[in-house]
């Protein structure tokens, strides 16, 4: 009992030692002041050279017809973006100011490489997206271009499953990359007025 109490003694008068009043008003090392202030030049520097972080898409104009020949994953992605824009998503060409057109979008997958055994060790995932964006009297804004997304998938027999969605999981990432290079380039469209 004696030992505890001399402890809670000794812990209460390290508290009130002028010790323990420099360490609560202790200021920052010239270490930290440095951190700081790479931090502000970064920040500074992101902000001067335009870096912003991804959101809605400032478009050059006022609506947006997608349309593609077939189920296309990557036109149900630009609808979505589209939407959340200040552009309005048309349903139809008609009234548009710009068609954006998906001509073509294509997965691939080949094998990349083999084990000795002769069974596969990685597959390359392709993605490949064809487009064009005309205005509303057909003049072309952006020529067909074509985009083309590459992934490696290492392959394990023994985890299909966990594979397939692996694969699933960067199909997206490259549709959802698409999306973005696509929504950029028509960003930076300038219009003469």
């Amino acid at each position: 009992m004696k030992n505890k109490t001399k402890q809670v003694a000794k812990s209460a008068d390290r508290e009130n030692s002028p010790q323990a009043a420099i360490c609560v008003t202790r200021h920052p090392s010239s270490v930290e002041r440095l951190g700081l202030i790479l931090l502000a030049g970064i920040i500074l520097n992101l902000a001067a050279c335009g870096f912003q972080l991804r959101g809605q898409y400032t478009l050059p104009f006022t609506s947006v017809f997608v349309s593609t020949p077939d189920a296309s994953v990557v036109a149900t992605e630009l609808k979505r973006e589209l939407s959340n824009s200040p552009a309005k998503l048309m349903t139809t060409a008609k009234g548009a100011d710009a068609q954006l057109n998906i001509i073509n979008d294509r997965r691939d997958r080949q094998i990349l490489s083999l084990s000795g055994a002769g069974r596969v060790r990685e597959y390359e995932l392709k993605l490949r997206v064809s487009y064009q964006l005309v205005d509303a009297k057909g003049g072309v804004l952006i020529p067909t271009s074509e985009i083309q997304l590459s992934r490696i998938l290492s392959y394990d027999d023994s985890r299909i499953i966990a594979k397939q969605q692996e694969e699933a999981l960067l199909y997206q990432d490259m549709e959802r990359d698409a999306v973005g290079q696509i929504l950029r380039r028509m960003a930076a469209i300038k219009r003469p007025v």
